[in-house]
């Protein structure tokens, strides 16, 4: 359908107006039409990452689009990835790889070495796929920016790329912000405009009709699409930290026992991997909802306490919001809790950190056992294990698989493993808490009651695994009527959320001009809104 190499790239009038969802719904579509396509990001600003098997780390994003590309997640569709530390600071990745923490002004010295490695990258993705699908970072309207730009205009001028730009509609105002992102561009980056796409519609496109007519009038480019909302879709594409308090993850079925099993994730100011509680939210019955203050910890019958990229600044944040307090009253009476990484640190005695927040040692929570310390380097790989056989409510010998992104080592605990290692997928760093190669059984995280710790993400997308240690928690949280549904698979559930992303975009998307853009590239003769702008003037 299009010539070998074709791409484009999709940007958004802000952050979250559904770019990636826009991205991963055609990469699935072009991937049912037997097209050999691939997503790219150039640069991603995000705390949500996924190991590779290439050895790296990369958005969970782009992650999520590969899968829709039925791909395996690669750094070569995330060159670049920055993890937010603080408000100024983040950890800069290349191609997987930690190189830098850098700020503002320490990023515009690594601009000119960036854009090689975009460059490479995309070059080299556009010879070996038909059609390259890129997305933009943020919106290519911060023109305070555009010296920098590795991902919007910058990228598109670099490559040539049409360009469509993405409103989300349920924030208000979208014929403006589409018409306002073009008009702040130089003529030079206007020109690789191509159209526009409209997300999130409800009610009767019928009634936005003229104001799209009147769009192409002042603009000189086509709507080519206006999606509608959809109630089912749910799985995050997105990289903002979409985790509102007070906000439920996913549609959340009836339960198949008589009693719903109610999960807590906490809302640390700087959580990453926060889709690691998705695989709960897949559950008939299990209702998850995010949380910042105490009393959303009280009726819970779980809490779970996520990943962090400040893990000693977020402990000190549950101190301050009580939510320290709150979690220790509940480990004393018996309530179920979970630590995932960051989070399974928190629960720790101690935290030494000299690498990551500077703040030497420091006490933590103490619901567990044993003492963390950070190291230089960034341990990342794949990582296979099963329950451990001697610790108390494990699902003792049943396979799980996730994945390791972190600092800080066990360096002491007395607490029972709650896995043991099995095998390792070693994208670099070597564990010093392991001193092993992997070929014999290694003990991770710790369990102490109803407190569970761990630092592989991704743990609960193994199905069987999930099912029995739910039902260790149902029984902790007195949920005598919960039931485990028998046959709740994670990944059919995200798959089938791609699938719908695709029919979204097959039903709702102008799929010949899709194509015209991937074949021909950049349509000749787009104007600039000035001189459109002054040719209606003239004309009235």
């Amino acid at each position: 359908m299009s010539r070998p190499g074709g791409a484009l790239l999709i940007a958004g009038t802000t952050s979250d107006a559904g770019k990636s969802v826009v991205v991963a719904g055609i990469c699935r579509m072009l991937r049912r039409r037997g097209v050999r396509v691939a997503p790219f990001k150039a640069q991603n600003m995000s705390n949500n990452s996924v190991v590779t098997l290439d050895g790296g780390e990369i958005g969970r994003a782009q992650a999520l689009q590969a899968q829709a590309c039925g791909l395996e997640p690669s750094v070569r569709f995330n060159p670049i990835l920055l993890k937010p530390g603080s408000d100024r600071r983040s950890q800069l990745v290349v191609r997987g790889r930690v190189v830098d923490t850098v700020g503002a002004a320490d990023y515009f010295t690594h601009r000119t070495r960036l854009r090689e490695v975009v460059a490479a990258e995309l070059a080299a993705l556009r010879a070996e796929f038909d059609v390259v699908i890129c997305e933009g970072a943020g919106s290519p309207a911060e023109i305070n920016l555009r010296a920098t730009d590795l991902a919007n205009m910058g990228l598109a001028r670099a490559a040539g790329l049409p360009v469509l730009v993405v409103g989300d509609i349920d924030r208000g105002g979208v014929l403006a912000h589409l018409f306002g992102t073009l008009a702040v561009l130089e003529p030079e980056d206007q020109r690789l405009i191509a159209g526009f796409v409209i997300n999130k519609f409800r009610g009767d496109v019928g009634l936005l009709r003229p104001g799209l007519d009147q769009l192409t009038a002042l603009t000189g480019r086509p709507t080519l699409g206006v999606l509608p909302y959809c109630d089912e879709l749910w799985i995050d594409a997105e990289d903002s930290l979409s985790t509102v308090a007070g906000a439920p993850v996913g549609r959340p079925a009836a339960p198949i026992g008589s009693e719903w099993l109610t999960v807590a994730a906490v809302r640390l100011p700087r959580v990453s991997n926060s889709t690691d509680v998705e695989a709960l939210a897949c559950e008939p019955g299990v209702a998850v909802r995010w949380v910042d203050d105490p009393s959303g910890l009280a009726e819970a019958d779980l809490v779970v306490v996520p990943g962090s990229k400040a893990t000693v600044d977020d402990l000190a944040w549950l101190r301050r919001t009580g939510m320290a307090e709150a979690l220790s009253r509940r480990a004393a009476a018996g309530g179920p809790i979970l630590g995932i990484c960051g989070g399974y640190q928190m629960l720790g005695r101690r935290i030494v950190d000299a690498v990551e927040s500077g703040a030497g040692e420091v006490a933590g929570l103490g619901l567990l056992d044993m003492d963390i310390e950070f190291g230089r380097e960034k341990v990342l790989r794949r990582t296979t294990a099963v329950g451990a056989p001697g610790a108390p409510d494990a699902p003792a010998g049943t396979a799980a698989a996730g994945y390791e992104i972190h600092h800080g080592h066990v360096r002491r605990t007395a607490e029972e493993p709650w896995l043991y290692i099995t095998g390792w997928a070693d994208a670099g760093a070597v564990d010093n808490d392991a001193g092993s190669s992997g070929a014999e059984r290694i003990a991770e995280g710790g369990v102490r009651g109803a407190v569970w710790g761990t630092h592989l993400h991704g743990l609960l997308e193994s199905d069987q695994f999930r099912r029995i240690w739910l039902t260790q928690v149902a029984r902790y949280a007195g949920r005598t009527g919960f039931t485990v549904a028998p046959g709740t698979r994670v990944a059919a559930v995200r798959a089938a959320q791609l699938d719908l992303l695709a029919d979204l975009v097959s039903g709702h998307l102008d799929i010949a001009g899709l194509e015209r853009l991937l074949a021909e590239g950049v349509p000749g003769g787009l104007p600039s809104v000035g001189s459109t702008l002054e040719a209606l003037s003239g004309a009235n």
